[in-house]
């Protein structure tokens, strides 16, 4: 993955999303999705208009060592590219990052909460249709989140 392709994620977006605990119910956010001064890192904060969902912050970026250089900077290994996720509930994640043909995916194995994120990027990148799954079992994904983002500006 080229550092390029996340700059696809970049503006001011809208949020709508449905959870299955609350059926029924349109959830609606926003997110600011920018660059870190430097251009080696994208930070994401999002917005939720309810009090059961949490505000976050992400920062993503090249992790492989405590130092992206010019020489690698468009050119992570591959798995180096790591999700810092932060929220509102005290909880913070590690995750995955891949966006590669217009599908932005984020992921973490973890014993007995295992979670994956696929985004498509559609209407020349002024919407990404996602959801969010999780596995608790080591074999059963369950929708956990359905998330629609659309761009507001750039």
């Amino acid at each position: 993955m080229h550092l390029e392709q996340l700059g696809q994620l970049v503006g001011t977006w809208a949020l709508e999303s449905t959870h299955p605990a609350f059926p029924g119910v349109v959830v609606n956010g926003s997110a600011d999705i920018s660059w870190l001064e430097g251009n080696r890192f994208l930070i994401q904060r999002a917005r939720i208009d309810h009090p059961d969902f949490p505000d976050s912050v992400s920062i993503v970026g090249d992790m492989t060592s405590d130092r992206v250089d010019d020489a690698r900077c468009g050119a992570p290994e591959p798995g180096a590219w790591a999700m810092h996720y932060y929220d509102s509930r005290g909880v913070f994640r590690v995750y995955q990052v891949s966006i590669d043909a217009g599908v932005w995916r984020i992921w973490r194995n973890a014993e007995e909460f295992s979670q994956r994120f696929t985004g498509t990027l559609a209407h020349e990148g002024k919407t990404i249709v996602g959801q969010w799954e999780l596995c608790r079992d080591g074999e059963t994904w369950n929708t956990d989140l359905e998330i629609t983002y659309r761009r507001l500006s750039t």
